[in-house]
C-alpha cells in the first residue's frame, strides 16, 4: 500500500510526464508540418518518395545474398526444367515417329 504522500507525488508525477507528452507531441507535429513544406519547396511529393523507396527497396533486395542464391537456384532449376521438357518432346515425337512407320 502507497502512504498518502507517496500517492500525492506519484500524481504529480503523473501530471508532469503528461504536460511533458503534451509538449513533445507539438513539437513533434510543428517539426512534420515544417517537413512537409521542406518537401514542397523541393519538388518532393507522396509518389516521387513511393519510387524512390520501392526502387532502393528493390535494389536492395535484389543484391541481398538470399535473392542472389533464390535466383541461381531458380535459373538451375529452370535449365533442367527445359531440358526434361525437351526430352520429353523428343521421346514423344520419336514415339509417334515409329507408330506411323508401323
Amino acid at each position: 500500500m502507497l502512504s498518502e504522500e507517496e500517492k500525492e507525488e506519484l500524481k504529480a508525477e503523473l501530471v508532469q510526464l503528461e504536460e511533458e507528452i503534451t509538449t513533445l507531441r507539438q513539437v513533434l507535429s510543428a517539426k512534420e508540418r515544417h517537413l512537409v513544406e521542406i518537401k514542397q519547396k523541393l519538388g518532393m511529393n507522396l509518389m516521387n518518395e513511393l519510387k524512390q523507396n520501392f526502387s532502393k527497396s528493390w535494389h536492395d533486395m535484389q543484391t541481398s545474398t538470399a535473392y542472389k542464391k533464390t535466383h541461381e537456384t531458380l535459373s538451375h532449376a529452370g535449365q533442367k526444367a527445359t531440358a526434361a521438357f525437351s526430352n520429353v518432346g523428343t521421346a514423344i515425337s520419336k514415339k509417334f515417329g515409329d507408330m506411323r512407320r508401323k
